[in-house]
């Protein structure tokens, strides 16, 4: 009995994900920038949990009443997409028309992502652009681009959705991991940083991120190049999508 506990335990961990998305949103409506990013992080950092407790207490065989990885898709939509969207046309720094084509793109191309079956590579990790528009999202406010700059990320991000390009997962994909997950890390604690200081971060802060983000964008693309066995065949399950469980 106490095992079943501990199992939706997790299912309810994993939910609060959406307690966290609404008090982003909340913050975002009232261009609490900063407020909402560090919502987004705490966010974050429970997806990154999440997916390894889920494994330990094997979930789907002692907590089957409840969809871990359509819970997982439902929370990750709204953090990982629907709220940066709505962050980068609201705070102006996609001015008149490229504000609304950066939200119809970001919110149509991801949508199809989450929906598309051959998301996951057999080595756990993404084919094509995961839809990270949160990380997209913090790293456009603290670095302030030009416009120009920032529709031209968002349009190559989601174009690189549906090509059999590799994104490594941080936790799951093994390759690297050594480095890859402290990189995620580093992420991490720098995003909040820059969050915590309203953006207004030391340069030091700022490059970190630069640096972090290029490292996590560009190391499956480098894996894929010089891998020998054809990592990017799909998983085969009923949810090879953003699967953690």
């Amino acid at each position: 009995m106490y095992e079943i506990w501990r199992a939706y335990s997790v299912h309810l961990f994993t939910a609060t994900g959406a307690v966290f998305s609404m008090l982003a949103m909340l913050a975002a409506a009232e261009n609490a920038w900063s407020l909402m990013f560090l919502w987004l992080v705490v966010a974050f950092i429970v997806d990154g949990i999440d997916g390894p407790l889920a494994r330990r207490y094997h979930v789907k065989t002692r907590a089957p009443i409840i969809d871990g990885a359509l819970l997982d898709l439902i929370i990750d939509y709204l953090t990982y997409v629907f709220i940066p969207a709505f962050a980068l046309f609201q705070s102006g720094l996609l001015p008149g028309w490229t504000g609304w084509v950066a939200i119809i793109v970001i919110t149509f191309a991801s949508v199809l992502y989450f929906a598309d079956t051959r998301m996951k590579t057999a080595d756990n990790s993404f084919s094509g652009f995961p839809a990270c528009w949160n990380m997209v999202a913090l790293v456009v406010f603290a670095t302030r681009p030009d416009f120009w700059i920032i529709l031209a990320l968002v349009v190559v991000l989601a174009l690189s959705m549906f090509v059999q390009v590799k994104f490594v997962h941080p936790v799951r994909t093994v390759r690297w991991r050594n480095l890859t997950l402290p990189m995620a890390v580093v992420w991490t604690l720098l995003a909040g940083w820059a969050a915590l200081a309203d953006f207004t971060q030391p340069a030091l802060v700022t490059w970190g991120l630069i640096v972090t983000s290029v490292y996590l964008l560009v190391v499956g693309v480098v894996q894929q190049a010089t891998e020998k066995a054809n990592t990017m065949r799909p998983r085969r399950s009923l949810f090879v999508r953003r699967q953690k469980y």
